[in-house]
């Protein structure tokens, strides 16, 4: 399935066909990686894959469109068959119900989408007014209508400056299916959650089979809902996992709860504050449930954001192994010219989570020098 657009709107940067570019980018890796093993290389589906997006809203001549950033202007968009199947199904229907309400397509100025693999889609409106009754009333008939005209499981927020109005639930059930083993996960409207279903459980399979035989207690820094941190725990004796967003937080406790996790702990922290708490630089109370002398941590599992490890980079020399996710070339090279000088690369791969775009995730399993 191919898409005319492709290449000149912003949601997909790369005009070429998915094989090609997908070789292109593995290519420009190992350039720029030159000393590092040959990669493993994860593709994507090359449509299909995309479960969470969002969409400019305009109006014009009475007509109301979905649009992106374009090259150099912004591109209306009538379809994106990047999108998972549910979503792809909804994206006409949605926008075309939206303008035949006056109330409805009053200042919307957005539209997110959150969708999974379950077949639930969450949609969540953007506005630049106050959400009164009028509107929340138009808004049920909406998700009624939706809800008749498709088999998927719809909810539907509306979000203007200090309100948050729900109809349904705030988060879609995800499953994925790793070493034969099902894991369920709560995916929340606000939380970050990874955009391509396909490619997090390769990545999830990946982690797990570097985790096949370790010993000791497992370290997770910037653990979010707890994507890796379940499936891991599998393979440890003991998790600490950290977290500082709330809503995460909030998620990853559900999600421990629905795969019946025990051996995990989490920590309000910051990955500076683990580093602080572990060195004996400051006491912490948000670690007071926590007894940090009975673990012996061996590993050490980031998924860090686009800055990298930063000032923990040292800190994460201590571990015997890491398990690095990285989602920006710069800064894993950057983090690799620290920890090479302690550590030894066991394993890389790459993952396409983003198909015809110039980015490239990557993990690095790295193991102490004897």
């Amino acid at each position: 399935m191919d898409c005319p657009l492709r290449g000149i709107c912003g949601g997909c940067s790369l005009r070429l066909p998915y094989e090609q570019q997908l070789i292109d980018k593995v290519q420009h890796f190992q350039k720029s990686f030159a000393d590092l093993p040959k990669p493993s290389v994860f593709a994507s589906p090359p449509f299909a894959f995309r479960a969470r997006a969002e969409f400019r809203v305009v109006f014009e001549n009475g007509r109301l469109s979905y649009c992106l950033s374009g090259q150099d202007k912004r591109i209306k968009i009538k379809s994106c068959p990047i999108l998972l199947r549910p979503l792809q199904q909804l994206f006409s229907p949605l926008i075309m119900l939206l303008e035949q309400s006056e109330i409805l397509a009053h200042k919307l100025f957005g539209i997110e989408f959150l969708a999974s693999t379950q077949n639930e889609v969450l949609m969540t409106l953007l506005y630049h007014k106050k959400l009164d009754d009028f509107w929340l009333a138009c808004a049920q008939n909406l998700l009624i209508a939706l809800s008749q005209k498709f088999d998927s499981t719809i909810s539907l927020i509306g979000r203007a400056r200090k309100q948050k109005i729900v109809l349904g639930a705030s988060f879609v059930h995800e499953s994925f299916v790793v070493a034969k083993r099902r894991y369920d996960y709560r995916h929340y409207e606000s939380a970050f959650t990874q955009p391509n279903p396909f490619m997090n459980t390769q990545m999830l399979e990946w982690a797990c089979a570097q985790s096949a035989g370790a010993q000791g207690d497992l370290l997770e820094l910037y653990c979010g809902l707890g994507n890796f941190t379940i499936p891991l725990s599998q393979y440890f004796e003991k998790v600490l996992a950290t977290e500082i967003a709330k809503i995460s937080l909030r998620a990853l406790d559900e999600n421990l709860v629905l795969n019946n996790v025990k051996n995990a702990q989490i920590a309000r922290l910051s990955a500076d504050e683990m580093r602080d708490a572990l060195e004996g630089v400051r006491p912490f109370v948000r670690l007071a449930h926590v007894n940090l002398s009975s673990y012996r941590f061996e590993t050490l599992f980031v998924d860090p954001p686009r800055a990298g490890l930063g000032d923990c980079v040292r800190f994460a020399q201590r571990f015997p192994r890491i398990l690095y996710v990285s989602c920006n070339p710069q800064t894993l090279r950057k983090d690799l010219e620290t920890l090479t000088q302690t550590h030894r690369i066991q394993s890389l791969a790459v993952f396409d989570q983003f198909p015809y775009t110039r980015h490239l995730e990557s993990a690095i399993l790295l193991s102490k020098c004897a």
